[in-house]
């Protein structure tokens, strides 16, 4: 009688063993996964800060001449100044920003033609906080900057 309540026992040791094996190698995959999908690569990064150091200097004719040419065929240059002045105006510069999702495409037609990252940040502005969001498009290997959206409270 013993030798079967502990054989019993023994396979309930061992299936609760297997469980907790698989439900963890199931949630440490599962982490995985959200941490690719959240990242941003490096030179996606490096296009970003370059045109965040643009706009922390105020040099808006040097980021309208280095984006792509989405960005010249929606607004001239001087409606992308006056815009860009607005929002610094109004929000101040950047303190400091955290990722909130990074997604890559590949369009075959469309504006965005091509490999495309679309990156938004939860962002802290010297007056008011918003959500930043960079769409930038490769272009003979390069990154350059599509669009660039703030939505903030501040703004209306």
């Amino acid at each position: 009688m013993k030798a079967a309540v502990s054989g019993r026992r023994n396979l309930c040791v061992k299936g609760f063993l297997y469980s907790f094996i698989v439900i963890f190698s199931l949630l440490s995959f599962a982490c995985g996964l959200q941490t690719e999908r959240r990242g941003v690569p490096a030179d996606v990064e490096t296009a970003i800060g370059s045109v965040s150091d643009d706009l922390a200097a105020e040099r808006y004719e040097k980021l309208y001449e280095e984006a792509s040419d989405l960005w010249r065929q929606d607004a001239t240059l001087e409606q992308s100044i006056e815009t860009l002045k607005t929002l610094r105006s109004k929000l101040g510069p950047m303190e400091n920003r955290v990722l909130q999702s990074a997604t890559e495409q590949q369009n075959s037609g469309g504006p965005l033609k091509g490999r495309a990252y679309i990156v938004t940040y939860r962002t802290k502005f010297q007056n008011a906080e918003g959500m930043e969001s960079f769409t930038l498009v490769e272009r003979d290997g390069h990154w350059l900057l599509a669009r660039y959206f703030v939505n903030s409270t501040a703004l209306k």
